[in-house]
């Protein structure tokens, strides 16, 4: 599964300005009720209640908050860079500065996991993680994320 398969242009958020880690997932909720046409409220409540599961701050200064919503038809991704690193209780204890929400459909299984693991793999390359905090284009970030598709694919 490639990311550009879940991930579009005007799903990057290349300098979004957050103080907490509420405040992050309102924002990613609204950009992603933008893109999925579903309502915001409904996208942050599925994330917030996943959260208080544990959270999704996988170490490194990543997270992939996710959750599965009824009436989505396909798997979603939202990237975000913060421009200051938020407190999001990470496994490793340290503030989060790069996000990517995914968003699936309740009956996305195997899909859903398939895509987590993708996301998580690709975010642990160091050197695409330092390009990714390095700029504040969305279209770079655009290019990095699919450009790791395409040499891990080879």
């Amino acid at each position: 599964m490639a990311l550009a398969d879940l991930l579009h242009q005007d799903a990057i958020i290349p300098a979004l300005r957050v103080n907490s880690k509420k405040q992050l997932l309102q924002e990613l909720a609204a950009r992603a009720a933008r893109i999925t046409g579903l309502s915001e409220r409904e996208i942050f409540d599925v994330i917030l209640q996943r959260e208080r599961l544990g959270s999704t701050g996988v170490g490194n200064g990543i997270a992939i908050p996710h959750g599965k919503l009824g009436n989505i038809h396909s798997i979603v991704g939202i990237f975000a860079r913060l421009e200051q690193p938020v407190d999001f209780e990470a496994l490793d204890d340290q503030p989060v500065d790069l996000v990517f929400l995914l968003l699936a459909p309740e009956g996305a299984g195997a899909d859903h996991l398939k895509a987590l693991s993708r996301i998580a793999r690709v975010l642990r390359d160091h050197d695409l993680v330092a390009k990714l905090r390095a700029t504040e284009s969305a279209s770079a970030i655009y290019a990095f994320l699919n450009e790791e598709q395409t040499s891990n694919a080879a």
